[in-house]
Formats: C-alpha cells, sequence, structure tokens
C-alpha cells in the first residue's frame, strides 16, 4: 500500500494575508516525511510567492493508495 500524509496547515505571507488548509492530504516516498520537507512541498506544488512562516499540525501518515499519475505512468499512456 502507499503512503500518503495527512495534516493541518497555516501559511502566512510576507505582504500579508495567510492560507490553512484542513486534513489535507498528499502522496508521499517513503515512510515518512519532515514538516519541512512537507512545507517546502506544499509551496512548490501550489506555486506559492511570498511566503513567510508555515505550520505544519496534526501530521500523521496513512496508508492509503497514491492519488496522482505519476511520470512513468502519463508516459505509457
Amino acid at each position: 500500500m502507499d503512503k500518503r500524509v495527512q495534516f493541518d496547515f497555516e501559511i502566512d505571507f510576507t505582504n500579508g494575508g495567510g492560507l490553512q488548509g484542513q486534513d489535507f492530504r498528499l502522496d508521499i516516498e517513503g515512510d515518512d516525511i519532515s514538516d519541512e520537507e512537507l512545507a517546502k512541498y506544499i509551496i512548490e506544488d501550489m506555486r506559492l510567492l511570498m511566503v513567510g512562516e508555515v505550520r505544519i499540525l496534526n501530521k500523521k501518515i496513512i496508508n492509503e493508495k497514491h492519488k496522482r499519475i505519476s511520470a512513468d505512468e502519463r508516459s505509457e499512456k
């Protein structure tokens, strides 16, 4: 079974405002992911700019099939 991470997050922007997510899920490689890696993944994946502080809350690793199609799977189609 594939691993996914389920978590809440809060992102502050340096120009004001913020973004929150609850029970957010992402596919991960391996059995764990650090809060720092997870924050970087969110920022890059959502293409966020002017990010200040990122807080990861209530993180847990779950067994669940990955939802995204990998690059290898896309090239096979």
